[in-house]
């Protein structure tokens, strides 16, 4: 059971306090919560910050790099003094600086087979904010067989989306709510441009991180509507925001656990 929030809570959470729609039960939904963010780097950064600021009781922090000057250009969670130190580390020194409540559990591993279910098991939500398809789609299988919400984000150069998933509960029409591979059925072919390879603008990882952290605050809370079965795309270049709608495909299979078999629904 969540303790009350003391005063210095009531303080730091305020501006919450006086919205209508979180006040103090949000605060204390969102005091309780524990959210897995896989990715300490540009995604993650705008996430891991807004999501310590607004007070989350627990934070995942999954990623097994270090932080190299490259990533300083974007990733805001790190800072020059943190050169070579893991980015979970890095990450969480953050979180305790900017909101001393907030409990952090480190993970510097790469997620697989072997250790995605233990680790994501002990999660409410998942927000992935990771920047290959293998591990894009390891989470999203993962996070519906056990039944997590999950809010994806991706970016690239001016570009970017984020989109929430629970394929395990029907849509606001009763229907089951699509599924990661109901938007993307399977891994694209070839090599996929990484933002190493063709670049990014630092900010823009900043307004997908954004909206990302959004979208687990409404979960938490239970505030407005996710984007459930609508995808958001940004385009900071020409300013644009466009949201497209996505449907349960018929041949959607549940994923399995890694160790068990698929089964069809």
């Amino acid at each position: 059971m969540t303790s009350p929030l003391s005063q210095d809570e009531i303080r730091r959470y305020s501006r919450h306090l006086l919205l209508r729609d979180v006040g103090g039960p949000g605060q204390q939904k969102l005091k309780a919560a524990r959210v897995l963010c896989i990715g300490a780097g540009g995604l993650g950064s705008p996430v891991i910050e807004y999501l310590a600021a607004a007070g989350v009781g627990t934070l995942g922090l999954v990623d097994d790099d270090v932080v190299s000057l490259s990533n300083l250009q974007r990733q805001v969670v790190h800072s020059t003094a943190s050169l070579g130190r893991p980015k979970v580390e890095s990450a969480a020194e953050r979180v305790a600086a900017l909101n001393p409540n907030v409990a952090t559990e480190l993970f510097p591993v790469r997620l697989d087979g072997g250790n995605i279910a233990e680790i994501v098991g002990r999660f409410d939500i998942v927000v992935d904010g990771t920047d290959n398809f293998p591990t894009r789609f390891l989470v999203a299988d993962t996070a519906y067989a056990l039944q997590k919400p999950l809010v994806s984000a991706a970016v690239q150069e001016f570009y970017g989306s984020v989109t929430t998933l629970r394929p395990y509960l029907p849509d606001d029409d009763g229907q089951p709510a699509p599924s990661w591979r109901c938007l993307m059925p399977r891994e694209p072919e070839g090599d996929v441009p990484t933002c190493e390879q063709v670049g990014i603008l630092g900010a823009v990882v900043g307004v997908l991180g954004t909206l990302a952290a959004c979208e687990v605050l409404k979960l938490i809370t239970g505030v407005g509507k996710p984007l459930i079965g609508r995808l958001l795309m940004v385009d900071i270049r020409d300013m644009r925001i466009d949201t497209i709608g996505y449907r349960r495909r018929p041949d959607t299979v549940t994923p399995a656990l890694p160790g068990r078999r698929a089964e069809a629904g």
